[in-house]
């Protein structure tokens, strides 16, 4: 895996990432603010194909727009970044879609959690975003098209906009090679 934005102090021990999130950083583009960011930390290992990718986020969220999860990046006009954020004094499970401009979606959670499962999976042009609070039983919260046939970015992102910084952990991060399902059915069909 490699730094996209390297935070100044990180620590990586028995599969969990710590990081001091930097003030002022974020991944935005255009739409709605009239201005373009791109410098928050964001520890990637790059994929092709189809996939499934899991994370488990946590944060000592203190300002508005705090916020730690994963994002899925082909290049800078086009991302996923989806996680908890913290706005207006509330957690939310937030999902920002960039393809050329941006776009925002949040769902409001009733009480603070003291940590999120997150998971992508990634067919052919779709990837599909879901949340757990279990590891167990996950809800979807978007559908969403990125170009096919293209390596992407995956992996842990955290952004800070308005605050002076704020502690996020990471753990369990795992990406897995989803079967070809055109073959699998071509040898089923063919036995």
């Amino acid at each position: 895996m490699q730094w996209f934005n390297e935070p100044e102090y990180y620590r990586i021990k028995n599969g969990t990432l710590e990081m001091d999130v930097p003030a002022q950083t974020d991944y935005w583009r255009i739409a709605h603010y009239g201005f373009t960011v791109d410098d928050g930390p964001f520890l990637y290992t790059t994929v092709g194909g189809e996939f499934e990718a899991k994370i488990k986020v946590s944060g000592d969220y203190k300002v508005r727009f705090d916020q730690a999860g994963m994002m899925i990046r082909q290049d800078h006009e086009n991302y996923v970044k989806f996680g908890i954020e913290f706005v207006d004094g509330k957690f939310n499970i937030s999902t920002v879609v960039t393809h050329r401009t941006s776009d925002w979606s949040v769902i409001e959670l009733k009480e603070p959690v003291p940590y999120l499962w997150l998971k992508a999976v990634r067919r052919l042009d779709a990837i599909e975003l879901f949340y757990s609070f279990d590891d167990k039983e996950y809800t979807m919260m978007r559908t969403l098209w990125m170009q096919d046939n293209c390596p992407v970015m995956v992996g842990p992102v955290a952004a800070c906009p308005d605050g002076q910084g704020f502690k996020a952990k990471f753990s369990d991060f795992k990406v897995k090679h989803l079967p070809d399902q055109r073959r699998v059915e071509w040898l089923k069909n063919n036995q």
